[in-house]
């Protein structure tokens, strides 16, 4: 994980971006919008640049529009990936997803104890392999991953929530063949609502890291924006 595609198209991190607010949830500094007092929340789950991109906000920002209250937790405790000279293998161990996936259930847990009753949680590429992990606890009700980084059959197997996964035709870490494995082991699973999905001529990491001069991935990306809010409004609202 952390190869070459993850690092593509870095984002130009921006503390002030996007038009909510950071607050501490759950001991998470964590980017807000939305209303407070909604009783449906998203938590959305960065890839290895952190919540302070300004693309991954501007998503945030358009799932809060739809009247949700959206979390975007800084899992990485103020080290982001961006640095391009970083050790990718200690970054990896000093951020490992087991240890997300906690820090996801306490931030959960924390917003149920401010009154809000259903979640969804997306992940993207880091992300994407912690919310494979939280789909097996009952923390959450339903899961969007979008290009994930590695991710295992028993994983998928364990999913206990609806889960939509959307993957990228050229893609290292979730290759289509995989995706569309994932998709057949979810579709054996009568009482789990499942969606997969491969976005044809776009690369991993597509939705947060488009090119702003690429109209192909724009619209690629925005179309698997709404695929996202799609699934949470048919299953958390």
């Amino acid at each position: 994980m952390l190869g070459p595609q993850c690092c593509e198209n870095p984002p130009t991190l921006n503390p002030s971006s996007g038009e909510g607010s950071v607050q501490e949830i759950g001991g998470l500094k964590t980017y807000v919008i939305g209303s407070q007092n909604s009783k449906a929340a998203i938590l959305l789950i960065s890839d290895a640049f952190g919540y302070e991109a300004p693309k991954l906000r501007k998503i945030a920002d358009k799932v809060a529009a739809s009247g949700f209250l959206v979390v975007v937790p800084d899992f990485f405790y103020g080290d982001p990936a961006i640095n391009p000279d970083f050790d990718r293998q200690i970054w990896l161990k000093a951020h490992p997803v087991k240890r997300g996936c906690e820090d996801a259930k306490e931030l959960i847990s924390a917003l149920k104890s401010k009154g809000v009753s259903a979640i969804g949680a997306a992940g993207f590429c880091w992300g994407g392999m912690v919310v494979v992990k939280l789909a097996k606890f009952d923390c959450i009700k339903a899961a969007v991953v979008l290009h994930p980084g590695p991710m295992t059959d028993d994983e998928i197997n364990e999913v206990n929530c609806p889960i939509s996964i959307l993957g990228a035709e050229i893609d290292h870490y979730a290759p289509p063949e995989h995706v569309k494995r994932w998709g057949q082991i979810l579709s054996a699973k009568t009482k789990i609502d499942s969606y997969v999905k491969i976005f044809p001529g776009v690369a991993h990491g597509w939705t947060t890291r488009y090119k702003d001069d690429d109209e192909f991935a724009i619209k690629s990306a925005q179309e698997s924006h709404s695929d996202m809010l799609n699934w949470f409004i048919k299953h958390i609202k």
